[in-house]
């Protein structure tokens, strides 16, 4: 091998090297996030002290955050349903903003809801990836369900690399028979109201969490900051089927942190990708695994009659 070969194949070896991207970084706790990430403390959601108005902030790739003012209270707790203020704030600004109010941690009243003793699915027994009591983005159900309540509950990682409504920030979901799926990202302080946004907008409201994935917008963007535990509490009737024909179309509704976002929608199809599926009577639940650390626990169904 002569020297302009071994040069040229040196060249392309730096060049494979250099377009190889490193991981964008992701904090799974609260107290390694506190530690290590500047400005983390003022994500979150704060009450005025004086009453009337409430704050969601997030973090953004740049350091600036994403903030949204809201009159009367915070969604599904006092928001009096008037337009959203949203801004791109230094985090100098937004500090001088956060004068004057608390920060305040909300729990979804149906946390921790435990299992009835007519539950068909058994936490963890009757999942696929399980590790220290908590579900892993890639597990499913090991059995099949016809129509079901469903409660969970689910944490998204902090990932500030990636702006809300980016499709790689905390992307996970939950997907009934392969065909529909509820819509798990880090969406939070965005305004459902697309045009109401500070920033550039990197997907769809129905790519949100919450969506119907890529079908329907939640009724009120009820999304918790991340590294914060949140619950779903779904009723699923599945679709009726004679053999290959369907005969009655699957219909939804969904809590989501105990405020209801999906009012009995009727599923002519299935949502995105599965719109292109055969619909099913019965199927698994699947708990999607798009690269990002999204974790489940108490998992349990009852069946829907």
């Amino acid at each position: 091998m002569n020297y302009s070969t071994t040069l040229m194949l040196l060249l392309a070896a730096f060049s494979v090297q250099a377009v190889v991207k490193a991981p964008v970084p992701v904090w799974n706790n609260v107290a390694t996030a506190t530690r290590e990430v500047e400005g983390f403390q003022m994500v979150g959601e704060f009450l005025s002290n004086s009453g009337g108005t409430a704050i969601q902030a997030n973090l953004l790739n740049d350091g600036d955050f994403l903030v949204a003012t809201y009159q009367g209270g915070l969604p599904g707790d006092g928001w009096d349903q008037t337009a959203i203020l949203s801004e791109k704030l230094k985090s100098a600004a937004l500090a001088a903003l956060l004068k004057g109010h608390t920060k305040t941690e909300r729990q979804s009243p149906t946390l921790g809801k435990p299992a009835p003793a007519n539950a068909i699915l058994a936490f963890p027994a009757d999942f696929t990836k399980v590790k220290d009591g908590l579900l892993l983005a890639g597990g499913k159900t090991t059995k099949d369900l016809g129509s079901f309540h469903m409660h969970l509950e689910f944490m998204q990682p902090f990932k500030p690399g990636r702006n809300p409504s980016n499709q790689d920030r905390g992307n996970s979901g939950i997907y009934i028979f392969n065909n529909y799926e509820i819509q798990i990202i880090d969406s939070f302080a965005l305004d459902l109201d697309a045009k109401n946004n500070a920033i550039e907008l990197e997907s769809i409201n129905k790519q949100w969490c919450g969506a119907l994935y890529k079908k329907k917008t939640p009724d009120i963007h009820m999304a918790y900051p991340p590294l914060r535990w949140q619950t779903y509490d779904i009723d699923f009737t599945a679709p009726v089927m004679d053999g290959d024909e369907k005969i009655e179309n699957a219909r939804i509704t969904l809590r989501h942190n105990g405020v209801l976002i999906h009012d009995d929608v009727e599923l002519e199809t299935g949502t995105g990708n599965g719109a292109k599926k055969k619909q099913l009577a019965k199927g698994p639940i699947y708990f999607q695994n798009h690269g990002n650390p999204v974790v489940f626990r108490n998992v349990w169904a009852t069946e829907l009659k």
